[in-house]
């Protein structure tokens, strides 16, 4: 099975609600989906996400990344595939998300040429997985209605974002932990949007209140080491890496000056799904805990996330609800949700059939 020609569509999805983070405000969400042409009836799908302030990445550049990919690859045999991802991960630097749309599609030709779901492909036999849902970036009160109407459609699980007021951010998790209650797990995700004694001022002053957060995502600047691991060896809260974390390197050294609990893999930062499962054996050796997540992106590309997190026993937290806050799927098939569980499809490869419109 020869690759023949890979081309790109760039989409645009309004957003249900307005998404906030400590680095960014979305209304709408632009993706770039790709399609893997063969010499064989098979058709592989993927698609990117531009996130310009976490990959650097734009839609444009997106779409140039892969056409300079795509000339590449044209006529390697995915019979030999280990070369063929080798290819794509070395043809250019960076442009992570580009090669994360390419790879996906890459195996979703090699599953459904094997006539096989992909997760079962890579090793899998889960076919559900239990999703947390993300509480954007707000007003005390609007992120207060927000997680008790989440609560009220049945889950259990809330992200909640926070980051650049402390002060805020204390009050914003005990007013929706009074909210929720006990019942109901809760995370947090600063996306840098602290500084290292603030964040341990906020992992303490939640603890002393007795606000139940499981774990406290990239507390500080992705690019600053030294001042998660002072964040990690001064709290008792689970610190997970995020932005600080794009490939193994990153993984192995984080690890090395013992600044993480755990990482959330991203296939838009690390580049897909053969490079994602290098980071989830580097932390499985280390002893610690892997989180699939997410940036805004379609249905597509979080069908490939929920794969491979279904095959990879290092993942064991979900962060796969970007596809709720979309008002349209770009996509036929793929995965389902019903509330906070995420079910598989059984079809071969990613379970997409089609991209609508094409």
């Amino acid at each position: 099975m020869k690759i023949r020609r890979i081309t790109t569509k760039p989409i645009s999805i309004p957003l249900k609600q307005v998404f906030r983070t400590a680095l960014r405000t979305v209304n709408t969400l632009e993706n770039v989906l790709v399609r893997v042409e063969t010499d064989t009836e098979f058709t592989g799908f993927g698609s990117a996400a531009p996130t310009a302030v976490i990959t650097g990445e734009t839609a444009g550049s997106i779409a140039h990344a892969v056409a300079h990919i795509g000339a590449a690859l044209e006529g390697m045999d995915l019979a030999g595939h280990e070369l063929v991802f080798q290819r794509l991960n070395s043809c250019m630097v960076a442009n992570n998300s580009a090669k994360a749309a390419v790879d996906m599609a890459l195996y979703d030709l090699l599953a459904k040429s094997m006539g096989i779901p992909l997760y079962r492909l890579l090793g899998g036999n889960i076919q559900s997985l239990k999703t947390d849902i993300t509480i954007s970036l707000d007003s005390i009160d609007a992120m207060v209605e927000a997680s008790s109407a989440r609560v009220a459609e049945g889950f259990t699980i809330l992200k909640i974002k926070v980051g650049n007021n402390p002060e805020l951010d204390i009050e914003r998790l005990e007013q929706i932990y009074r909210a929720v209650g006990s019942e109901v797990s809760m995370r947090i995700d600063a996306n840098q949007g602290w500084q290292p004694k603030e964040a341990v001022y906020v992992g303490r002053e939640i603890a002393r209140r007795g606000i139940p957060v499981e774990l406290m995502e990239q507390p500080v600047a992705a690019h600053r080491y030294r001042d998660l691991a002072y964040v990690r060896k001064r709290l008792m809260l689970p610190v997970y890496g995020d932005e600080s974390v794009f490939s193994g390197t990153e993984a192995l050294e984080l690890i090395r000056i013992g600044a993480v609990d755990g990482i959330n893999i991203k296939l838009m930062k690390c580049g897909g799904i053969y490079n994602a499962r290098k980071i989830a054996a580097i932390a499985e050796a280390a002893g610690i805990p892997c989180m699939i997540g997410s940036m805004m992106e379609c249905h597509l590309s979080v069908t490939a996330a929920a794969h491979l997190a279904a095959a990879t026993s290092a993942i064991s937290i979900m962060d796969l609800d970007a596809p709720l806050f979309c008002s349209t799927n770009p996509v036929a098939g793929g995965i389902s949700y019903h509330g906070e569980e995420i079910v598989l499809p059984d079809e071969p490869g990613l379970g997409i059939s089609g991209l609508k419109g094409s």
